[in-house]
């Protein structure tokens, strides 16, 4: 494609984004399928330029008053993915000078709103619980994530996994902490390997794999993935019964389950009954009540641990949405841990990074549920072979410790997960 044409095209796609009525993916998604003569390199641009726009969104919106044409073409030039000379190709002379100004600019004499790029409600919770580790958190996000594997136990060792993904010149690490993950260099066409298609491997962030593991769910048991979405975790619990006993992926989205089904299909899994229900007290949750042996609440939450991956989520969230969220989790973990046995364990997560989705949701159910004991994370992880288990978890009230996973310490997504046993 020409450099004018992809220009204007990422320009297109900006504005589309910035319109914030959708996910950034999905308008990333609908663009490409409106415009299938997209190579693979052009995508690439296209996706890579809106994402670091997302990313110093605040920054640019400084830069942007100073240059001409419509605002979307300017961000879009800021923050074009691409070679230098490619880029200005495409540009006047009038926009040549404009970005050698802007590249002049010193970034660390700007005020801080231009350097971190958060919305300043999120700011202050995440200064008051990192202090000096702020701006290193900031770092990451805008960074961007790697991509993490977890290898299907049911069928695969990682070693062989990670050789016969070597044999492809792909390059695959083993996670630091998850036994069963794999990190690759690069974005490569996974999706086309011969281990992809038979299930030997999944798409899955080490951080969300370690979640599933603080079900630590067991052969023969009945258990619960009671927010189960695209099913992620619920084919690694699955793999870890062994394809046996009983496993129910509930959502309140039939759409999200419909995409576990590919992925259960390749999994080889037997054991799993995808359902979906209309809320959390739905009649089928009721019938099971008291009969389950584990529940992973993976509760629907602000997604803000997940900023690496969805820069958008910063833009389209404010505190008002968080506090209503927090009702919803409220009213799920209360719901879900009626599903437990005596002895039954409980696990509540959430993708965020503040404490009122997190450590304050996990505290009042613990003060409003005697009869569920808290479990130290970190203990439940040691013991299932998870190197430096204890320097992924903190916090915690009467001796109790959580998982919390941040980008810049784990290089996971953040992550949370407080775990209970029913007496």
């Amino acid at each position: 494609m020409h450099p004018k044409a992809l220009l204007d095209a990422c320009s297109e796609l900006v504005r589309l984004t910035l319109k914030f009525d959708h996910p950034a993916d999905a308008i990333v998604s609908r663009f490409f399928r409106d415009n299938r003569g997209l190579g693979p390199r052009e995508r690439a641009t296209l996706a890579e330029t809106v994402y670091t726009v997302l990313r110093k969104k605040q920054l640019f919106d400084h830069y942007a008053p100073s240059g001409s044409g419509p605002k979307e073409r300017r961000l879009a030039i800021l923050g074009f993915y691409g070679p230098g000379d490619f880029l200005r190709s495409a540009l006047t002379d009038q926009e040549k000078n404009w970005l050698d100004q802007c590249e002049k600019v010193n970034v660390a004499d700007l005020m801080e709103r231009h350097r971190h790029n958060l919305p300043e409600w999120l700011v202050q919770p995440l200064k008051d619980q990192l202090g000096d580790e702020f701006w290193p958190l900031v770092e990451s996000f805008n960074l961007g994530a790697g991509l993490d594997l977890r290898v299907n136990a049911l069928n695969s060792k990682r070693a062989d996994v990670q050789k016969e993904l070597a044999q492809l010149g792909i390059k695959a690490l083993p996670t630091p902490y998850s036994p069963l993950g794999l990190r690759i260099a690069g974005k490569p066409a996974l999706n086309k390997t011969e281990a992809f298609t038979r299930g030997a491997f999944e798409v899955q962030d080490e951080g969300s794999q370690l979640l599933a593991m603080l079900l630590d769910a067991k052969r023969g048991e009945m258990v619960v993935d009671f927010c189960a979405g695209a099913g992620g975790k619920t084919l690694a619990i699955g793999a870890a019964m062994r394809s046996t006993g009983r496993l129910y992926a509930f959502d309140t989205s039939g759409h999200r389950l419909d995409a576990l089904k590919p992925r259960l299909a390749r999994s080889g899994l037997s054991n799993v009954h995808p359902a979906a229900i209309a809320h959390e007290r739905d009649d089928r949750v009721k019938r099971l009540s008291g009969k389950i042996d584990r529940v992973l609440v993976d509760a629907p939450c602000s997604g803000l641990g997940t900023l690496r991956r969805n820069p958008d989520l910063k833009w389209r969230q404010n505190m008002q949405a968080v506090d209503e969220m927090t009702v919803k989790q409220t009213a799920i973990l209360q719901s879900a841990a009626r599903l437990l046995k005596s002895g039954g364990r409980l696990v509540y997560a959430t993708c965020s990074v503040l404490p009122q989705e997190n450590e304050a949701i996990a505290q009042a159910f613990s003060a409003a549920n005697p009869d569920f004991m808290p479990l130290e994370a970190g203990d439940v992880l040691a013991g299932l072979k998870v190197e430096s288990a204890a320097s992924l978890c903190s916090g915690g009230e009467g001796g109790q410790r959580y998982l919390r996973l941040w980008p810049h310490r784990h290089k996971t997504d953040g992550f949370f997960a407080a775990v209970w046993q029913k007496n």
